[in-house]
């Protein structure tokens, strides 16, 4: 059995944020997401996090269970308040950080097997990292190639300051000896605190061995500290997301001007051009044509569709579908395969179908056009009457001229046409042509 600890009641003041540390996002997700993630991952199920008070109802979302520390002692104590919340078992338990949203599943894959089978006698296991000076991160202190203990750095010589060998902040412990250990650290340090790194001492003198596993790399280990450091990850992590689709079969022109999120869904032989943000769960088909200078947010794109210099929010779009330059389609507008959204067009809360078209600076709110219409330009739903929004509903194959204003509530049958600069104010019948303002429809021939 392989528990996990996650580490997150610290205020991140050098932050300098109102917002807790671990709920800062990175590519659309708080940092910590990606940790509970990758634990996951892992074969991790149960994770415990420990948090403080200003993050204890934020993190219901993450689906998790949390343990309140209060007040915040150092992470020895904050180690010590999740052992007791769980409940005693015989195996393994991983200790991890919330602010460090690079680590990978298979880091914590080798930390979680690290004390399987050592005929050693290691009761713990830490992850070590060479780093750049200075750094927060604490210092291993070995004798010979043994672990003795780790020296943070607000309790550091001059001496012990230059170690280019450092704490990772990921560990792995037999539980039991764990509990026994967290029991006898003291806080007699620069803080006051009951560090967890003490542990390593504990043990070394009680003649277990601590094994030390070194990162792959110091970017999978990065703390966040600050907003530079945030930064930093961020660019790493939209690196990562942009590899990965670009290894399934999307083009993406230029990677460090594209910005993804983790859990997107895009079909192979798709093109995405620079300057184009993509989130919130959108997803796009095989073939498809994404900028450039393009967001994509909670959006669906069928195959083959082009979306160029425009914002995509909260709608659907079907197969064949062109919309920009400088279109924005916003609060669950759906567009059926084959429609034409032109340059300078917003349409919000409306389906259009198949084959409909939209060319030149138009407005549609609330509305429902039928196949094959057309809008011309300067056409506009005038969808509020000051108190609530109205439906527009157009038939299929109409004809509206440029520059019409259709006053909502109302209906235009199939096959009619309104002519241009038409203000139309009642329902128009199937096959009738109406003008003017108020629009009155022509004589019959």
């Amino acid at each position: 059995m392989i528990r996990a600890i996650v580490l997150a009641a610290g205020k991140g003041t050098r932050m300098k944020s109102a917002r807790p540390k671990v709920l800062h996002e990175i590519c659309g997700r708080p940092m910590i997401w990606y940790v509970i993630r990758a634990l996951r991952a892992a074969g991790i199920e149960e994770i415990l996090v420990v948090v403080n008070d200003e993050l204890q109802e934020q993190l219901a979302r993450l689906r998790v269970d949390s343990v309140l520390q209060s007040p915040q002692l150092g992470t020895g104590h904050a180690v010590r308040v999740a052992l007791e919340q769980l409940e005693p078992r015989a195996g393994r338990i991983v200790v991890a950080c919330g602010d460090m949203p690079l680590v990978t599943e298979e880091i914590f894959r080798s930390m979680a097997g690290s004390l399987d089978g050592d005929s050693q006698g290691a009761a713990m296991s830490l992850m070590t990292v060479r780093m750049p000076l200075p750094s927060y991160f604490g210092r291993i202190v070995r004798r010979g190639t043994a672990v003795e203990r780790i020296v943070e750095v607000r309790d550091a010589t001059s001496e012990q300051l230059a170690i280019e060998e450092m704490n990772a902040g990921i560990y792995a412990f037999d539980e039991r000896r764990l509990r026994e250990a967290v029991t006898h650290l003291r806080h007699d340090n620069a803080q006051s605190e009951y560090y967890l790194t003490d542990a390593v001492e504990y043990f070394v003198k009680s003649g277990d061995r601590v094994a030390p596993v070194v990162a792959p790399d110091p970017l999978h280990v990065l703390g966040i500290n600050d907003r530079v450091e945030l930064a930093q990850a961020r660019r790493e992590m939209n690196a990562r997301l942009c590899a990965q689709h670009m290894r399934d079969g999307v083009t993406i022109v230029d990677p460090q001007t594209t910005y993804l999120e983790p859990e997107l869904e895009i079909g192979s032989d798709t093109v995405i051009y620079p300057n184009t943000t993509i989130g919130r769960l959108s997803t796009a088909g095989c073939a498809c044509v994404i900028g450039p200078n393009t967001r994509l947010s909670h959006a669906k794109l069928g195959d083959r569709t082009i979306v160029r210099e425009s914002v995509i929010v909260d709608s659907t779009l079907g197969s064949d579908v062109t919309v920009g330059p400088y279109a924005h389609l916003r609060g669950k507008t759906v567009l059926d395969d084959g429609v034409h959204v032109g340059n300078f067009v917003e349409i919000k809360k409306s389906k259009l179908a198949r084959g409909v078209k939209v060319s030149h600076l138009s407005y549609l709110g609330d509305a429902a056009i039928g196949a094959q219409t057309n809008v011309g330009a300067g056409t506009i739903t005038c969808n509020f009457d000051g108190v609530k929004k109205n439906q527009t509903t157009i038939g299929r194959d109409v004809s509206i001229g440029s520059n019409t204003s259709l006053v909502a509530p109302i209906t235009i049958g199939d096959g009619a046409l309104t002519g241009a600069g038409s203000v139309v104010t009642k329902d128009v019948a199937p096959g009738e042509r109406v003008v003017g303002n108020p629009a009155r429809p022509l004589p019959k021939k």
